[in-house]
């Protein structure tokens, strides 16, 4: 019996890899998207390669990624979500009853489309949300046109600075999400990994672009077994909330929310990093 396998480097000499079943595959004009299933993982999919979730473990990127903002201003009423295309970001912003307004952009449609064949897990919220628009446009073109103080939560759900998610990680970009911002928002953005150099290099890049643009720029970490080197880390950006002295993990409670890894003693340890991780973002990119 011929047994087939995905490999994903991590670096030159180091690889992640995964037996597989294939599902689905093709070239759109924006990326290769893969969709495979695993007896221990379920099913996930990659683009260019690169894994962007599974159905084992993608409640933790998206629960770390939607509530630690919420538990900072639980007042959030309107939401950009830039990227996530396969749902799981806006199903845990829909969570919330307070939210009035959810607007999407994915740049690449048939992200979204397969996802809601493949990964009704996440991607069932496209078909079943009335708060939540869809926008299939360039998130930075967007972002540009988007009106001033138009949202109190942006929500950089993209893939890696490179192909289709290289704009979300220059100066530009994230000057015209403070513009988009309410005094009170909250910027969340997929800050890449401290471990091996590329992708930390990458880290310090958007992180002393954030800092250059925001009174408040924090980084907290989280644990992504399916990610290069498992140790991931968000950034959050705010113009006058701080997630740590700002934090309200009583009033976040009062939503009786369900979670499965945050939690507000999470929330206060994901923001302690590491020794190695504080010195290389006060480090010149």
């Amino acid at each position: 019996m011929i047994e087939l396998w995905f490999s994903e480097n991590h670096t030159e000499d180091v690889r992640f890899s995964i037996k597989v079943e294939p599902l689905w595959s093709e070239q759109t004009k924006f990326q290769r998207i893969d969709f495979f299933k695993n007896p221990t993982f379920g099913t996930f999919f990659t683009l260019d390669g690169f894994i962007m979730m599974t159905e084992k473990d993608e409640f933790i990127y998206h629960e770390m990624i939607c509530h630690p903002a919420f538990a900072t201003n639980p007042g959030i009423q309107r939401v950009l979500i830039i990227g996530g295309g396969d749902g799981g970001t806006a199903r845990e912003v829909a969570r919330y009853p307070t939210v009035a307004q959810i607007d999407q952009v994915e740049i690449d449609e048939r992200v979204v489309h397969l996802c809601q064949q493949y990964l009704p897990q996440t991607a069932f919220v496209f078909a079943n949300e009335p708060r939540l628009k869809l926008h299939f446009v360039d998130g930075v073109e967007f972002i540009k046109n988007a009106p001033t103080g138009a949202y109190d939560l942006i929500l950089v759900d993209s893939t890696d600075p490179i192909g289709p998610g290289e704009g979300l990680f220059t100066l530009d970009f994230y000057r015209h999400c403070y513009r988009a911002l309410t005094a009170n928002g909250i910027l969340i953005n997929q800050h890449e990994s401290p471990f091996y150099p590329q992708d930390a290099r990458e880290m310090k890049r958007a992180h002393q672009k954030i800092k250059a643009t925001f009174p408040i720029a924090r980084v907290y970490q989280f644990f992504m077994p399916t990610y290069p080197s498992g140790h991931w880390l968000f950034g959050f950006a705010a113009k006058t909330l701080d997630p740590v002295a700002d934090f309200k993990p009583a009033q976040w409670q009062q939503f009786n929310l369900k979670t499965r890894y945050y939690n507000p003693g999470v929330h206060t340890a994901a923001f302690a990093l590491p020794t190695y991780v504080r010195e290389m973002l006060a480090e010149d990119a």
